[in-house]
């Protein structure tokens, strides 16, 4: 590098309701923050879903299950992505896709940010053939009966979870 030169800090988003953050996006957020300086896993509060878990609680469970990953930073937001990003200097939109079906919803997602916001891209990553078929609405079910959800969350999770059912 010579003098006057400077390397521009990535930071990456990877947003979602994370209700509760499975195995499958812990994968997305490893994989991710390998690949943007600093990665915000940022829990969107909206106002139109049910959740289970609070956005606060939501955001605690995501940075235990995510110490030791030191680029990751855990936020939430709510309004558009894309004015998020613009708030903390993100030019990088991470989305994870487990089916084709996820795609064609994704893309024009993307789209659409990209026309909203053109500072923003996205990348997509698929999910890992193990937790292909893996969502936050099969742990709950799972959970919601007393069965093992052992290996879908983080080990540190399932008591959390099980005891939002009692």
């Amino acid at each position: 590098m010579h003098i006057g030169e400077f390397t521009k800090m990535i930071k990456g988003i990877y947003a979602g309701s994370f209700d509760p953050v499975t195995l499958g996006h812990l994968d997305i957020i490893n994989r991710s923050a390998k690949m943007v300086d600093e990665l915000y896993v940022s829990v969107l509060r909206n106002s139109e879903k049910n959740p289970l878990f609070s956005v606060d609680e939501r955001v605690t469970m995501i940075k235990d299950a995510t110490k030791d990953i030191p680029n990751v930073k855990v936020t939430s937001f709510d309004g558009l992505l894309v004015n998020y990003a613009d708030e903390i200097g993100a030019t990088v939109l991470v989305r994870g896709l487990r089916a084709v079906t996820d795609f064609e919803y994704e893309l024009s997602i993307a789209q659409t940010n990209r026309v909203v916001n053109p500072n923003v891209d996205t990348i997509f990553l698929t999910t890992s053939l193990e937790f292909a078929y893996l969502s936050s609405t099969i742990v709950k079910e799972i959970a919601s009966y007393g069965g093992d959800i052992s290996k879908f969350v983080p080990e540190q999770l399932i008591d959390i979870i099980h005891n939002k059912f009692k």
